[in-house]
């Protein structure tokens, strides 16, 4: 599954993806990260069509869902782990999954790059990637985005929570030899370009085009990727360059040679 990304998205220029977009005003628009992961639940701003005025927002919401029938964070704070990706073909399909019951609180994820690991026969450490569609600079992946009502930690007020997930679906031919390790193995996100993308997030969207979207799968000669240095350090790269750029691995082979599987 996918819980590493690249943030380096001009948040300035998201007009020009989406001309009346309506930006929260909490949002730093300078905002920027080389790598963040999922597992810190971190606050992003994301793109969804908003329920009562039917207009384009970009408002923060957290990474990782929390299901609106939740009253208790701490509770569920274990199970959250599991809602940070959710699989295409349950959204429409397993009418008993909590992806289904939000399946029309549809979302965008603006990034510049996601991260992913390859394990290699006989290495100790799995080498990480960084994928992204070839002619988008910015993409967006797309999301479904929850809201909770929960006290606030500090105030104990009630307030509403927005969370989301991130869409992934079975990996395509390239993917499968990055992502190629684990439990959940030959996976990715559900890479879109633009114009489908913008789509994904309009309230008219009929049942038929929602399954096209979810069943896209984007060739492996339209992404771009390449070996990247550790990510999930906390040191910087000893070369001093951030951890979205390239990076040569001593012996490396080539996709699909010495693979575990």
């Amino acid at each position: 599954m996918c819980y590493d990304i690249s943030f380096k998205v001009k948040l300035r220029e998201m007009s020009e993806y989406f001309p009346e977009i309506i930006v929260d005003p909490q949002i730093d628009m300078s905002f920027e990260r080389d790598h963040i992961i999922a597992h810190a639940f971190p606050e992003l701003p994301i793109v969804y069509e908003n329920r009562d005025d039917k207009k384009i927002h970009l408002s923060l919401m957290e990474w990782g869902v929390i299901p609106f029938y939740v009253k208790d964070e701490k509770t569920f704070a274990k199970q959250r782990v599991n809602m940070l990706n959710a699989r295409s073909e349950r959204i429409l399909e397993d009418k008993s999954s909590y992806w289904y019951k939000i399946r029309n609180r549809r979302c965008l994820i603006p990034l510049s790059g996601t991260f992913d690991h390859r394990a290699v026969k006989g290495w100790p450490k799995k080498v990480p990637y960084l994928i992204k569609p070839k002619s988008q600079e910015t993409f967006f992946v797309p999301g479904l985005y929850s809201a909770a009502e929960l006290p606030d930690t500090t105030s104990g007020e009630v307030v509403k929570r927005f969370t989301w997930v991130m869409i992934t679906r079975e990996a395509n031919d390239v993917m499968k030899n990055i992502h190629n390790d684990g439990p959940n193995r030959w996976r990715m996100p559900l890479f879109l370009p633009l114009s489908i993308s913008k789509e994904f997030i309009k309230e008219d969207l009929t049942d038929e085009h929602y399954k096209e979207i979810l069943a896209y799968e984007m060739p492996s000669e339209d992404l771009l990727y390449y070996p990247v240095d550790t990510i999930r350090s906390p040191k910087p790269r000893a070369d001093g360059k951030p951890k979205y750029e390239p990076f040569e691995w001593a012996k490396l082979p080539a996709l699909g040679e010495m693979n575990p599987n």
